[in-house]
């Protein structure tokens, strides 16, 4: 089923990390929503991260295999490693394997799968009152939407979400809504020209 760009906004991300409450499961979660939301992952991504690919000193990740088999490094901002950082504490004494992986049981240590983790969003969301969809890829919506909003370059924000084709990169800006466009348009200044031309039109 396709639904339209409508990325939660800021307020609603961090009501449903809060939501999450306190503990180890929480780290993950947190985590997780962090590197969907600042770094843009796409959710087989995210899940396919290793600890060796990451490097907090340059503020980088690696994704070794991203949509179409294409890799690339993308950034994320320091609040983002902040919360991450949790996680990557929690995960330090578990078997190796991927990043994001199941902490209970005889498959400690195994993939965390999509399936599970869209679960748990749709339920934390719900309690935590955001009522709109609240899926992994929303966060990679508003990851793009808010970079375009702080002016980061298009070709950049392309980039980062690794997107081959701009045209989906600007799909993704659909999410800004229509009283912030109106509001941008109405603040320009007044067409500029030589003062040899006149004022009148």
């Amino acid at each position: 089923m396709s639904y339209p760009a409508d990325p939660p906004r800021v307020e609603e991300i961090v009501a449903v990390m809060r939501q999450a409450g306190d503990g180890i499961h929480s780290d993950r979660l947190r985590g997780l929503i962090v590197v969907l939301w600042r770094a843009g992952l796409r959710i087989g991504e995210a899940l396919d991260l290793h600890e060796g690919d990451l490097e907090p000193g340059r503020g980088a990740l690696l994704v070794r295999e991203g949509k179409g088999g294409r890799r690339r490094e993308v950034g994320m901002d320091d609040w983002g490693w902040q919360q991450l950082s949790p996680w990557l504490h929690d995960r330090s004494s578990m078997p190796l394997g991927p990043l994001f992986c199941v902490i209970d049981g005889p498959k400690r240590g195994r993939p965390w799968t999509a399936a599970a983790v869209r679960i748990q969003l749709r339920r934390l969301a719900a309690e935590a009152g955001v009522r709109r969809r609240f899926a992994p890829h929303q966060l990679r919506h508003a990851d793009a939407v808010e970079m375009a909003r702080e002016g980061v370059p298009l070709n950049v924000i392309q980039r980062q979400l690794g997107h081959a084709n701009l045209r989906v990169t600007t799909v993704y800006l659909q999410g800004i809504d229509s009283a912030e466009i109106i509001s941008a348009v109405q603040a320009r200044r007044a067409p500029m020209m030589p003062a040899s031309v006149g004022l009148r039109v």
